[in-house]
Order: structure tokens, then C-alpha cells, then sequence
């Protein structure tokens, strides 16, 4: 199945000195970049923080409020766009998925933060005043690393742009969140790779529980201290969002969607669609 919207590169958006990286004010960015405002994907990891402006943005088909002192983040792969009532001001970075895989040791770095964890409620921020003129001076930085006259230091950028994640980390996260080195929280954290690489194919918690050579009760027991649902939830919600992904594209056909996610036969997917979205995959393709 071909590709269902449009996929942008970070090769495309240059505005900064070093290839893999884009710094920009955001006014600056969008004024360049209109084309942006409709839905699309990004092969980068992507972020926004807004200092003025207000309107709405959906993340993977959720939507959420544009205010100043809001910070969000994107993963590879996400559809995502904007709509402003008034004028956008702020500062963006879009970076490539191997920007830090010479600089970090440890390749999974960025998975440690809540943020880039791919699940929208997490991925959007509303920052308290104090966090906002740290987060705000770190972007200021970064901007004036980009406007040397000598090659930009990129050492002192990605050090800066993880102060800027260990920032927002710290005012994420909350006093009973599980330690991240413990047993379940490596469990949850594999099974959720498990999940990505698997999920046309493996539908049902059990294939995953054999997987982690546990049992399907602790997997949910595992799903429900850390994201309040059950595993059998966490991967329906995935093949829907893929779903929905698709039918952006007017295209590509129903049947094709329901081939490309190993459903028996189109009136199957048809009928899980409509059973956990409430309407049929043409009622929101339309509606989209």
C-alpha cells in the first residue's frame, strides 16, 4: 500500500547550520512552511513550544487547545496539524530519528522521556510560568549557536536540547510514576516495541505475553498500573490509529486498508472499525 499522506524529511526544512537539526522561531517557520498547516507525517522527531498565538492541532486524530507557554512533542511517524485563530509565535526544532547516535551511548536515549513516548495526552504540555523562561532560554541558545559565523558546535546543541528534555521531564513527572530501571517498567516498555513491529500481524495479548514469556494476566496487570488499560486495548488502539492513518488518503481503498492490516476480509475490518470508533472507516474518512 502506498504511503497515506504526506511525508516530509527533514532534508526539505533547512534553516539551520548542521545537516539533522532545524531551529527556527515559529512565525519564521510557518510563514515559509503553509503547506504545513494540513495533515501530513514526519520521518523526524519534532517539537513546538508556543509563546503567543491560540487555535487547535490534532496529533494522531486527538485533538488539543493552542495557548502561550504550551510545548509539544512528536515522534516519527505521527500525523499531525494546525489550525490558528491568531498569530503563532514561539520557537520549533525538528531533529533526524540518528542525530544523538553518535553523541549517546545509549541508543534508546530519547525513550526514557514520558514525551516521546507516542501517546498524545503525554506528547502535549502546558507549561507553569516559572518552566517556561528556563524552557524559553535554552531555545534562545540554541538559536544563537545558529547564527555564528563558525560551524555550529554540535556538541553544546545536543547538549542543550537534552537540558531542555530533562527540564520538561522533570516538571512531567509525577511523584508516584514506577522507576524507569524497574522489572514492569522494562516489561511495559518492550511490549510496547513488540506492539510496533507486530501489530498487523499479532492481534491478541497472548501472542505478546508468549513473546515475554509471561502470562497474559500479568501482561494486563503490567498495562493497567501503567496505563490505567487493558494489553488487548493497547494493541486495538494501535491497528485503529493505523487505520485512521490510512484513510486520510482518498486513494487508497477500504479494501486495501484492510489487506494491509491482515484483517480475514473487508466487512471484518469494516465492522471492528465501526464497533470501537463508533462510525464506519467512510463516515470518518469523510469526516476528516
Amino acid at each position: 500500500m502506498n504511503a497515506s499522506i504526506p511525508i516530509y524529511a527533514i532534508e526539505n526544512l533547512k534553516s539551520y547550520k548542521n545537516e539533522g537539526i532545524l531551529v527556527s522561531r515559529f512565525g519564521h517557520y510557518l510563514s515559509q512552511h503553509q503547506h504545513l498547516l494540513t495533515p501530513h507525517k514526519h520521518s523526524f522527531y519534532h517539537l513546538v513550544f508556543f509563546t503567543a498565538g491560540e487555535g487547535e492541532q490534532h496529533l494522531d486524530f486527538t485533538k488539543f487547545a493552542i495557548n502561550p507557554g504550551l510545548i509539544y512533542f512528536m515522534i516519527p511517524g505521527q500525523v499531525h496539524s494546525w489550525n490558528f485563530k491568531t498569530e503563532p509565535e514561539g520557537y520549533i526544532i525538528n531533529f533526524s530519528s540518528h542525530y544523538f547516535s553518535s553523541f549517546l551511548l545509549a541508543a534508546d536515549y530519547l525513550n526514557r522521556f514520558i514525551f516521546f513516548n507516542g501517546q498524545p495526552a503525554d506528547q502535549v504540555i502546558q507549561l507553569p510560568v516559572a518552566i517556561q523562561q528556563k524552557v524559553s532560554a535554552i531555545f534562545e541558545d540554541i538559536l544563537q549557536e545558529g547564527l555564528t559565523d563558525v560551524l555550529v558546535n554540535d556538541d553544546l546543541v545536543k547538549t542543550l536540547l537534552i537540558q531542555l528534555f530533562i527540564e520538561i521531564s522533570r516538571f512531567q513527572q509525577l511523584p508516584n510514576t514506577p522507576l524507569s530501571g524497574n522489572y514492569n517498567h522494562t516489561l511495559m516498555k518492550n511490549f510496547k516495541e513488540l506492539i510496533e513491529a507486530n501489530y498487523k500481524q499479532l492481534k491478541l495479548p497472548k501472542h505478546y505475553a508468549d513473546l515475554l514469556y509471561i502470562t497474559p494476566n500479568h501482561l494486563n496487570a503490567v498495562c493497567k498500573d501503567f496505563l490505567g488499560i487493558s494489553a488487548g486495548t493497547l494493541i486495538r488502539n494501535r491497528i485503529l490509529l493505523e487505520a485512521k492513518r490510512s484513510l486520510i488518503n482518498l486513494d487508497v481503498r477500504i479494501g486495501e486498508i484492510s489487506a494491509e492490516l491482515n484483517f480475514a476480509d473487508q466487512s471484518y475490518f469494516i465492522k471492528f472499525f465501526k464497533k470501537y470508533e463508533g462510525i464506519t472507516p467512510d463516515r470518518f474518512r469523510k469526516s476528516i
